[in-house]
């Protein structure tokens, strides 16, 4: 389906759910299972859209697509990254709530459903639900929660997971806010701000999304310069939001504040276990303290946010820290 077309869409009625699919490169099979656990949910065909946005591969798997007929809208863009491909699904994107999906992860049918349900009945700004890199995952029965929280709230209770594909949204909380498409973890980013304009939060422990691990994924690479840029994009980030949080009012300041601490002492973690550099970890360090962002807070947000915070004042906490944690391991 064309750009066009994709637009006369919106003169019709609204779909209940948007699915954005970002693909690039990955292996054409990938993408068909993708789909078939999107297409697989109960929505009638007015109930969902489902968008996929290549964002410039190599070779356009549109013949590949022509199978599923008018059920996927495809696009195609020049390669911008996946902050510009989900940009562009946004701005597609006709349903009242939307969700993101890589196209080499997929749905956990059953579980989803769950979260449709929330949707479809309790009018949710956003349903939170977990994820696996278990392809074999038992149905969970448990009874939802049926008391929202705000995203102000839940960020100053909560440790928030920043994978925009871990929650469905309702598209009219977003208004402008957009990926930034000039790094990656450009979804740490967007998510805590898309979260803090959510008066209705249901968080589920449905285990509804399959995240697939394998050596190509973007998050694995070992490449030396991808490692730098990795940090040098998570420290942007970080300062983003921090000059951010001096424009909220007091109550989303210190939610946005405590997911700021977090991610600092995640970028501080990764620093020490991809670099194992000393001289690296204290400019890095330096650099946060001209900012106001180090040293950390002192909170007992988790266990090891308490114990970390602490080490990493000191030069021989530094060392042991050096020293003893373990090589990283790869996630969005």
């Amino acid at each position: 389906m064309t750009m066009a077309e994709t637009m006369d869409n919106k003169s019709g009625n609204r779909p209940l759910m948007s699915f954005v699919v970002t693909y690039h490169n990955e292996d054409i099979s990938m993408l068909r299972e993708c789909l078939t656990s999107i297409l697989s949910l109960s929505l009638s065909k007015a109930e969902k859209e489902v968008i996929v946005v290549d964002d410039g591969s190599d070779i356009c798997p549109m013949n590949e697509l022509m199978e599923y007929g008018d059920n996927v809208i495809y696009v195609r863009k020049p390669n911008g990254g996946l902050g510009s491909a989900r940009n562009l699904g946004i701005t597609i994107a006709t349903g009242t709530y939307m969700q993101f999906v890589d196209a080499d992860d997929y749905l956990i049918t059953a579980e989803y459903e769950r979260c449709l349900d929330v949707a479809r009945y309790k009018n949710p700004d956003m349903v939170m639900f977990n994820f696996t890199r278990n392809n074999k995952v038992e149905q969970n029965m448990t009874v939802v929660d049926e008391t929202p929280v705000a995203g102000v709230d839940f960020m100053r209770q909560n440790n928030l997971r920043g994978t925009s594909w871990g929650y469905l949204f309702k598209k009219d909380v977003i208004h402008n806010l957009r990926f930034p498409a000039d790094i990656v973890h450009e979804d740490e980013e967007f998510t805590p701000q898309l979260v803090l304009r959510c008066e209705r939060i249901f968080s589920l422990d449905s285990v509804a999304y399959f995240y697939r691990v394998h050596s190509n994924r973007i998050t694995t690479s070992n490449d030396k310069r991808w490692k730098l840029r990795r940090l040098d994009d998570t420290e942007t980030v970080i300062m983003r939001l921090h000059r951010r949080s001096d424009t909220l009012p007091y109550e989303e300041r210190q939610a946005l504040r405590r997911r700021i601490a977090q991610l600092t002492m995640d970028y501080l973690h990764n620093v020490i276990v991809l670099t194992r550099s000393r001289r690296f970890l204290d400019e890095r360090i330096e650099t946060l303290e001209r900012e106001g962002l180090f040293p950390l807070p002192e909170k007992a947000y988790t266990r090891k946010y308490a114990i970390f915070s602490k080490m990493v004042k000191t030069s021989v906490g530094r060392n042991i820290l050096l020293a003893t944690l373990p090589i990283i391991s790869h996630r969005k």
